[in-house]
């Protein structure tokens, strides 16, 4: 099948339903191609594909679809200029009809692969005529009936109107008739002929007719060739007493060779192909073999060699047949038809066999320079077609990465309704019930504090791949990340009753993806809380230069609590979403009871302790350990700095007399930074008298790289970890005295902190930036 018939049907697509939807059809129909050769050969399979990928999406049944193609092909062949020979190709709509094959065999100059139907026409009226249409193809009713209306309505002005009177398919040939009805003024009945004057016929003898015509055929009823032409005898031996039928084979029309077959179709244009090859080509192959022999190897293409083969071994006569009543027989008129000069010097032909009288001499020569400059041409076409369908590779694949970028900022759903032209405030909507989730990294000022900013970055990066790998396995969206704070919801975009089930299978995930996790500043693993809620929220799109999808309400407020009232490692959970969890689904929950939540006053909540498959008793341990101590080395730590909890002390057996105040190791560049530490050390060793005159003083471990920093300059959090073991060569310790003001500091810190829970008040986020008062959160999308 040429691409000018797929071309036509892309193109119908794009102009009725839009490029996208037409890209979309060519992508279901497993089609790669991104524009199609007008004179390249494609596969057969590619049209009826192409009509069920748009049935399927357009909603459109595929008969109707098939129509409105075979309608826009005749439009559509007028870009190249064959609307002018559908014009000429008759005077009326019978001619029309009647010359239907003779318009194939004038397209087979251009398209010398073409397979055409048949078409022939008997029964005609006033009122109309029946129509036969036999093809190799199948599935191309509806699309002639498309064709031949447009025809009418076109170029003949005339309303036809098609009844299918019978559709026959078999294995290798479709044959459809049908009866076609409009006003059909141009036909006259047959008048019986009346020989009113005798006139005197001038007789030809056989002799001087035969040649005339070199290529002509004369068989009797039986079949048997009585007479065959000096042409056909150059290259057809013996034919003459042989039956015609096992000699030829004819191609066109779509019939089999019988007596009455050709009676009934005299009008029609007849193709005729020899059985046995010429006896050129027969010499030809004595000659490949004796090469083949001597290890000469032919290096075309197989499928190449094949339809070559075909066309150049046998010879093809084209003609018409008349019966002619004095002899009781069927003569054929028939000439070779030959595409080019090396065909016909193939086929064992000259120029002089061909006839003076007509054409045919002109066509072989004429058509070869046409052929040469039509290869031209289509090679050039197809160069440009290789270039564009790599362009639309690229573009393919940078619209992929275009849409995965989009996707991260707006879900898909809503990003494909944008793109058809809603406006943005028509994506917001209400969702009556969803479940959200917050988290954040516990002690995560204090860890920034000991790390450089880009190992903040990576350790944020590690954490986030992470947990949007589970977002996609538990089908939740990632809201935003604002710093080490993470927010997905669960029912919106997409609804589902299972939100609450999503959101607590993707928060164990983020509990277990932690023991992956290592904090840079200790070398143990990071912690996390955790705070899931459910209920009612706003959704939609907001911004123009960044747009994002947020959500608005109360719901988002709350969820936002329940984390920062949680504990390390642990989920919690409102009463509104432990009502849409089951215990029957394997969820455990512990009742916390109530706690006072800003805003809200008292609220009643749960910890949600486990489900199947994961392990609450590993989370119980990073949450009471904190971080896991890596190696001793020489009495002191790996990294210098690892730290314990304070109840890792007592764990221990550590006294807290034996708590020192001392300095870490300094991070090049960042040594004012860098916050005194409290180490546990077995033996406190004497302060120096620089020490004692310096009261809380610590002198930095690198004199180059800044200034003294003092205690009181810190913001100590409970949270901020202890180190073990540091040793004398890492920093320096203090008088009982110090440690006196050291822990005095700290437990001023933490009654800070208590202060900040109950103000609903970030510990993470430094006094001086906290948010203000009409903000309820740090997120920019809470109400």
């Amino acid at each position: 099948m040429y691409g000018l018939l797929l071309e036509s049907i892309y193109e119908y697509l794009k102009q009725t339903y839009g490029e996208n939807v037409a890209e979309e059809i060519r992508k279901r129909a497993n089609i790669h191609q991104h524009s199609f050769v007008t004179h390249k050969v494609y596969s057969e399979t590619l049209v009826p594909r192409m009509g069920d990928a748009a049935a399927a999406i357009t909603g459109t049944p595929k008969d109707e679809l098939m129509e409105q193609f075979g309608v826009a092909f005749v439009t559509f062949v007028g870009h190249y200029g064959y609307d002018r020979v559908l014009r000429v190709l008759g005077r009326h709509m019978r001619d029309f009809l009647n010359g239907l094959d003779n318009l194939h065999e004038y397209l087979r100059f251009s398209y010398a692969k073409l397979k055409p139907p048949s078409f022939f026409c008997e029964n005609e009226t006033k009122e109309g005529l029946t129509l036969h249409y036999r093809s190799k193809r199948k599935g191309f009713l509806h699309y002639v009936k498309g064709q031949i209306k447009t025809v009418g309505s076109l170029f003949y002005n005339t309303h036809v109107e098609i009844d299918v009177i019978s559709h026959r398919e078999t294995e290798d040939l479709t044959h459809v008739v049908f009866q076609l009805k409009f006003d059909n003024y141009a036909y006259r009945e047959p008048v019986e002929k009346k020989d009113i004057t005798q006139t005197t016929k001038l007789h030809v003898r056989s002799a001087v007719f035969f040649d005339v015509f070199p290529f002509h055929l004369v068989f009797n009823r039986d079949m048997l060739i009585r007479s065959a032409g000096k042409g056909l005898e150059q290259v057809l031996e013996g034919l003459e007493g042989r039956q015609v039928d096992t000699e030829f084979v004819m191609m066109r029309p779509l019939l089999e060779f019988t007596w009455k077959n050709v009676m009934s179709h005299t009008n029609n244009v007849f193709e005729l192909q020899s059985v046995n090859e010429t006896k050129a080509q027969r010499q030809q192959d004595l000659d490949d073999l004796s090469d083949d022999d001597c290890g000469t190897i032919y290096s075309q293409p197989a499928h190449d060699q094949v339809y070559n083969s075909a066309r150049t071994s046998y010879l093809r006569l084209k003609g018409q047949m008349m019966f002619m009543e004095e002899w009781d027989s069927i003569l054929f008129l028939g000439t070779p038809i030959m595409e080019n000069l090396d065909v016909m010097f193939t086929t064992g032909l000259y120029i002089n066999d061909l006839s003076m009288h007509d054409s045919s001499r002109d066509l072989v020569l004429a058509g070869t320079q046409q052929s040469a400059e039509l290869k031209l041409a289509l090679d050039q076409e197809q160069q440009k077609n290789k270039k564009l369908e790599e362009t639309m590779r690229k573009l393919d694949a940078e619209m992929k990465k275009t849409d995965s970028l989009l996707y991260q900022m707006i879900p898909k759903s809503v990003a494909d309704r944008l793109r058809k032209g809603e406006p943005a405030m028509n994506t917001c909507e209400v969702f009556e019930s969803v479940t959200i989730l917050f988290s954040d990294v516990v002690g995560f000022t204090t860890i920034c504090s000991q790390i450089t900013p880009m190992q903040v970055v990576g350790m944020l990066n590690a954490m986030y791949t992470e947990f949007d790998q589970l977002s996609e396995k538990n089908q939740v969206y990632k809201v935003e990340t604002i710093g080490d704070a993470y927010m997905v919801v669960a029912g919106a975009p997409i609804k589902t009753k299972y939100h609450a089930h999503h959101i607590c299978n993707m928060a164990f995930d983020m509990l277990d993806a932690m023991s992956n996790l290592t904090d840079p500043s200790t070398g143990g693993n990071m912690r996390i809380r955790v705070g899931v809620h459910s209920g009612a929220v706003v959704a939609g799109v907001v911004g123009m230069k960044m747009p994002r999808y947020c959500l608005f309400g109360d719901t988002v407020n709350t969820a936002s609590r329940m984390e920062s009232t949680g504990e390390a490692m642990k989920l919690h959970v409102s009463e509104t979403t432990k009502q849409f969890i089951s215990s029957g689904d394997g969820y455990v929950l512990q009742e916390r009871g109530s706690i006072q939540v800003k805003g809200k006053g008292s609220m009643k909540t749960y910890w949600l302790m486990g489900i199947p498959g994961h392990d609450p008793a590993k989370y119980a341990e990073l949450a009471r350990r904190g971080s896991h101590m890596p190696p001793l080395e020489n009495g002191k730590h790996v990294n210098g700095f690892d730290t314990l909890g304070p109840e890792d002390a007592e764990l221990d057996g550590l006294e807290s007399d034996k708590v020192s105040l001392v300095s870490p190791p300094p991070v090049p560049g960042d040594c004012a930074f860098v916050p005194p530490l409290l180490s546990i050390d077995h033996k406190p060793a004497e302060p120096s008298e620089d020490d004692v005159k310096s009261g809380l003083k610590s002198p930095c471990p690198n004199k180059d790289q800044g200034k003294a920093v003092n205690v009181d300059d810190q913001r100590v959090k409970p949270t901020d970890v202890f180190a073990k073991g540091a040793g004398k060569g890492n920093g320096s310790h203090y008088s009982n005295n110090s440690l006196n003001v050291a822990m005095k500091k700290v437990g001023n810190a933490e009654k800070a902190r208590k202060e900040m829970l109950r103000n609903d008040i970030n510990p993470d986020i430094e006094p001086e930036k906290k948010p203000a008062p009409t903000k309820k959160s740090k997120f920019c999308n809470l109400l």
